[in-house]
């Protein structure tokens, strides 16, 4: 068991990735607040929890709800033992984006957008002030491949990337640790909700949630911002920065590009 490290804050803390999240976070010196919808399945969570010796809270919220993202937030942003961040909360969908309920797809950009990004800002301002901390944020690998799922999930999971991206920038030298997780398909009841059951995926493409959680620490613990626990190279991702970064000196000019002038 680890020395103390504080208080970490787990959202979708009640199955899959935040449940393993949880029992890893516990084991590195963490005390617990756990929050999810259920508060019967928190309560399991926890159970299975109280060999680590962690002190556990149970906090039951919907996250897209405001009131319970505000009420969330407040915690985050007054309480002093909270240490770490892990917003992991998010819903999908697989379903074709012109056969949507377009209630649904709203609901689903206020958790995996709005929310994530109200709690975020909540806790980041004590942990710079305090020079110590961690955010984790839960994206997904169609981050990179809007053509998968469907548009409008990926785009949450783009923004977290992007979202990520620019806090690490913003809080670098500042003692707080920001990371953002794509996973790949992982065996979580996400699938079961979003449309897809698991077991329509070639089991070769679809890794546990204990191993991508392992990873995605692995990777922390290696100092990276953008973590993908299934890539087998890290200079790949290094090639996608870079020739990202490369279109930043055309992205602006006076005129437009040769191929769009009209020719008199």
């Amino acid at each position: 068991m680890s020395a103390l490290k504080g208080t970490a804050l787990i959202t979708g803390a009640s199955t899959g990735i935040g449940a393993v999240y949880a029992d890893r976070l516990a084991k590195r010196g963490y005390h617990l607040i756990l929050v999810a919808r259920s508060q019967q399945k928190l309560s399991e969570v926890a159970a299975r929890l109280k060999s680590t010796g962690r002190r556990i809270e149970t906090i039951s919220a919907d996250l897209t709800k405001n009131e319970d993202v505000q009420r969330v937030a407040e915690r985050l942003s007054t309480d002093p033992t909270i240490t770490a961040l892990m917003n992991n909360a998010g819903i999908g969908s697989a379903g074709k984006l012109l056969d949507a309920n377009i209630d649904d797809l709203e609901s689903m950009i206020y958790l995996n957008v709005t929310a994530l990004t109200r709690l975020a800002l909540a806790a980041l301002p004590a942990f710079v002030a305090r020079k110590n901390g961690l955010l984790i944020n839960i994206a997904s690998v169609v981050a990179l491949a809007p053509e998968l799922l469907n548009g409008t999930y990926s785009g949450t999971k783009a923004y977290v990337v992007n979202f990520t991206q620019a806090l690490k920038n913003e809080v670098e030298g500042m003692g707080v640790a920001v990371q953002a997780v794509l996973p790949d398909a992982t065996a979580t009841p996400f699938w079961e909700k979003s449309g897809r059951p698991i077991e329509q995926l070639p089991s070769e493409i679809v890794m546990t949630a204990e191993d991508m959680v392992d990873a995605s620490l692995a990777g922390l613990d290696q100092h990276e911002a953008i973590t993908i626990p299934a890539l087998p190279d890290i200079a790949d991702w290094g090639k996608f920065e870079a020739a990202r970064k490369a279109l930043g000196p055309n992205l602006s000019h006076q005129k437009p590009a040769a191929r769009y002038r009209i020719q008199s």
